[in-house]
């Protein structure tokens, strides 16, 4: 299953190309063109017919994840975040380590040797380790090396009602709806933009706007979900089971009014139910690609996930569906010659 092969592929930001090569496999007989450019971003184009916009779809191939730091004497690996991770999330979890993904769990002191005032705080990840099994730095050393990538060891499940519990939802739920969209034909020119290093800082989506400058752009992301029993409705960014969410504003972008407004519209036309993010905090791809060169306008679709950023993230299966049914249906609404900036 699609899904399954993207979240469970190692690509913590700067270190994707096993999920672009899975992309690349899975596309490559539906597009006209590729070009992976020098910062490591997969550009795939399907050509429409002249006079109608070209439209960027851009999904990001990064996660979250840690980065080998330093080996002790007695073989434990020290290391780094990389991306918005919560330390209060690492203790005990599995991890895979480097190229041949040496097994490894993350490891502190346990409960029984704290003083009762380490007991009262989250421990931070400079106060753990992860144990590989070895018994020597020399021995480690032979496994992992420093600067090596290590992502979460978590397998894709299905359970409950229509729901999915994985890493890396954010955004390997956008990088599949891409290569969903990819597989149908439409007027205009679409141009996939498989991004990198989104999660440290949104470095790949900028480089790709520049070199493509697409007459309009939509990011497609996996989004924060917070209908939990301790925040209250109001507060909620999204709900999950209630469909794709379009974004008004986030801390990087305000987004484009008139895509925002098409998209509403093919949503009440096709009876597809949507919502709104209700926050403003984070931010995406979006924010480098609306003022690229002079300026790309630009929306944002996103897949509500729980828990996002940690190995157990969970989203709807419908959300996710409504997500690519809306994208097709505004891809194929376009007229000619609209949207086109002069």
């Amino acid at each position: 299953m699609l899904l399954r092969k993207l979240t469970e592929a190692s690509g913590v930001s700067g270190n994707e190309k096993e999920v672009r090569d899975l992309i690349l496999n899975e596309i490559k007989n539906h597009i006209d063109e590729f070009k992976i450019d020098k910062l490591g971003n997969l550009i795939a184009i399907k050509r429409g017919k002249i006079g109608y916009p070209s439209v960027m779809l851009a999904a990001h191939m990064d996660e979250v994840g840690l980065m080998t730091k330093s080996i002790d004497e007695n073989g434990f690996i020290k290391f780094l975040p990389v991306g918005g991770i919560d330390d209060r999330i690492l203790v005990s979890k599995a991890v895979e380590i480097g190229k041949d993904k040496i097994k490894g769990v993350i490891g502190s002191k346990a409960i029984h040797l704290q003083e009762p005032d380490e007991r009262g705080k989250a421990l931070n990840h400079k106060q753990l380790y992860i144990d590989i099994g070895a018994k020597s730095r020399a021995e480690a050393e032979k496994l992992v090396s420093i600067g090596d990538y290590i992502t979460f060891a978590s397998r894709y499940v299905e359970f409950g009602n229509q729901l999915i519990k994985a890493k890396a939802l954010d955004d390997r739920a956008g990088c599949a709806a891409l290569i969903e969209l990819l597989k149908h034909q439409y007027n205009s020119t679409i141009i996939a933009a498989f991004t990198v290093q989104e999660e440290v800082g949104l470095r790949g989506a900028g480089a790709a706007a520049y070199r493509l400058d697409p007459d309009i752009a939509i990011v497609v992301e996996g989004t924060t979900c917070h209908d939990i029993t301790d925040i209250e409705e109001p507060n909620f960014a999204t709900k999950l089971g209630a469909g794709p969410a379009l974004s008004i504003m986030d801390s990087a972008s305000y987004f484009d009014k008139k895509i925002s407004k098409r998209l509403m519209e093919t949503a009440r036309e096709h009876e597809i139910s949507i919502q709104f993010r209700q926050t403003t905090m984070g931010a995406n791809d979006a924010g480098k690609i609306h003022i690229t060169r002079e300026g790309i306008p630009a929306a944002g679709v996103s897949v509500p996930c729980r828990y996002i950023h940690s190995p157990v993230s969970v989203m709807n299966k419908n959300d996710y569906k409504g997500c690519i049914n809306l994208l097709k249906a505004f891809l194929e609404s376009i007229k000619e010659e609209e949207f086109i900036h002069g």
